[in-house]
């Protein structure tokens, strides 16, 4: 028996070889698609622990970012406030406003004022009062303007505040920002040390819960690439440089020695001095792809398995279906030596089978390949056809949005476009403070052209008006058809009256030089409006321009009017 069984699984023998190919078939089979499932798996593991250190990167800078400029724009604020310009600065009032402040914001270690020699006056819980700071950075920068500092160890509050991290030094960021009386003379300098752990916790804050057992790490570098936290890594680590900074994370060597998935996000404050700070969070590589470990295993072991399935299964089939090909190849073999004619087992059913399979065989591979080929003319004729109507498809919709945008008689924006861009430009008012501009403009005796040279000139007009509006105006600006004679443009970066009167004068100039053929000289009056933070909605800041047109045109026309 034990002869028997090696006889057939011998790698010579038919059977024997199709169990053994299909084993190793299946068994490489089942690698290969472990190891290409296991790299997409790496990728695919590694893009979402990357995408989500960014998020978590972008939402601990965004957050820094709002606190850092909330602190100095209320530095800015407070000192610009009555209260400090028109009162003595030595007044216990200020003290106690100081006080009220650092109590309300816990992120504050020291809030006070200095004289313009640099002699602090007030400050909170006394600290520091009648010590000179002139020769500190802050007050030195805040004379000139409003300042904020880059982190520092403390210098004269080192001994006088308690320690709030063991084995770290006490570190302050600094708001600073001049005191102007009536004149704009410099009274003083109001001045604030902001807690380092505030912007450290504001960071941590964001991380998820979990991020001690995934071993990720918060850090915070300045502008030249130093760590700034944590405190165990300053002087020793540094940002690597990143092979591509368009991209939300990747995974780069630092000068431990160690790959990391790294998610670099610069802080985007808005503060009188650019900080240029970056939050990193980086966690180990094998870390991050450490679930990995287990399905290598689990496919390892699920392959040998199918292997050996497969190879059972095989020797099965082959059992049953070797031996009258085994039959057939005898013959062959006989035909083909020509020693005598070939003997088959059981002539008459073994020969009709094998000769009726290779005839079917033969007949249903050559229909096959008919059909595939007709296949694929028709495929090819459906993809040209597909391609066509889409392309055509593609072409009448971009013509439908360009009608349903644009003003047909002088190819500017028309009302309806102009008015989605309102809504977005007052939404930016709404949520960042970027203030716009709106020039609304008329032809004056527009209705007098069309009665004397007639509407086709009235045309032309228009046409001519919105090329001189389009040529007159920044690539910034956005130029639209408001209806009749009346044409609109948006300022979106004109944040005062002085930039908006200087495009209105602009278009207004070039309106009175220019000659409009068959009517000549033309001139237009122009309502000037800029966004207010109390307006209640887009439609007041249109309603004040449309009254300072109107005011224009009572003026004696060709002017610009602002409201």
């Amino acid at each position: 028996m034990n002869f028997a069984w090696a006889r057939r699984l011998h790698p010579g023998n038919f059977r024997g070889r199709l169990t053994l190919w299909f084993g190793l078939l299946s068994l490489a089979t089942v690698l290969c698609v472990g190891l290409y499932v296991g790299r997409i798996a790496t990728q695919e593991l590694a893009d979402f622990g990357g995408q989500a250190l960014h998020v978590s990167a972008r939402s601990a800078a965004d957050l820094l970012a709002t606190n850092l400029s909330e602190r100095d724009k209320e530095i800015s604020l407070l000192r610009q406030s009555l209260t400090f310009s028109r009162t003595d600065l030595d007044a216990p009032e200020l003290g106690k406003l100081l006080t009220l402040r650092q109590q309300t914001y816990d992120e504050y270690a020291w809030i006070g004022i200095a004289d313009p020699q640099g002699k602090v006056i007030q400050a909170t819980q006394g600290l520091l009062v009648g010590s000179k700071v002139d020769q500190r950075p802050w007050f030195q920068a805040a004379l000139t303007g409003p300042y904020t500092g880059d982190v520092h160890e403390a210098v004269l509050l080192a001994k006088q505040l308690p320690q709030r991290t063991a084995n770290e030094p006490l570190r302050f960021i600094d708001f600073a920002a001049p005191i102007l009386d009536e004149k704009g003379q410099v009274r003083g300098v109001l001045g604030a040390h902001a807690h380092w752990d505030w912007v450290t916790d504001t960071v941590e804050s964001v991380v998820t819960q979990d991020k001690a057992q995934r071993q990720i790490e918060v850090l915070i570098a300045n502008a030249a690439g130093e760590i700034l936290y944590p405190y165990h890594h300053m002087g020793k680590l540094q940002l690597p440089q990143r092979t591509r900074p368009d991209a939300p994370y990747e995974v780069v060597r630092w000068n431990d020695g160690d790959h990391y998935l790294t998610s670099m996000v610069e802080v985007p404050a808005r503060t009188s001095t650019p900080l240029g700070w970056r939050v990193v969070l980086r966690q180990p590589l094998d870390v991050a792809v450490e679930p990995l470990r287990d399905l290598h295993r689990q496919l390892l072991i699920f392959g040998l398995l199918a292997a050996l399935v497969f190879a059972l299964i095989t020797y099965r089939l082959a059992t049953r279906v070797s031996q009258p090909i085994e039959q057939l190849a005898r013959a062959m073999r006989e035909i083909e030596r020509r020693e005598r004619p070939p003997v088959y087992p059981d002539e008459r059913k073994q020969i009709n089978e094998i000769r009726q399979l290779s005839a079917s065989i033969q007949s249903m591979t050559g229909a096959l390949l008919r059909h595939e080929a007709e296949l694929e003319t028709l495929n090819a004729s459906l993809e040209q056809q597909v391609r066509e109507r889409t392309e055509a498809l593609s072409v009448a919709n971009q013509e439908l949005e360009r009608l349903a945008t644009v003003d047909s008689l002088t190819g500017l924006n028309n009302r309806r476009r102009f008015d989605a861009r309102l809504q977005e430009a007052f939404q930016a008012l709404r949520r960042n403070e970027r203030g716009f501009g709106l020039l609304l403009i008329d032809i004056d005796h527009f209705k007098a052209i069309n009665d004397r040279h007639g509407h086709q000139s009235g045309d032309e007009v228009l046409r001519r008006l919105g090329q001189l509006l389009t040529q007159s105006t920044r690539i910034t600006d956005f130029v639209a058809r408001y209806g009749g004679e009346e044409f609109v443009v948006l300022l979106p970066d004109a944040p005062d009256a002085r930039e908006g009167l200087a495009v209105a004068e602009k278009i207004r100039a070039a309106v009175a030089a220019a000659s409009f053929p068959e009517v000549g000289q033309v001139t237009a009056s122009v309502g000037l409006s800029l966004a207010r933070k109390d307006d209640t909605n887009a439609e007041a800041v249109v309603t004040r321009a449309d009254q300072a047109l109107y005011d224009a045109k009572a003026q004696g026309r060709d002017r610009v009017v602002t409201r």
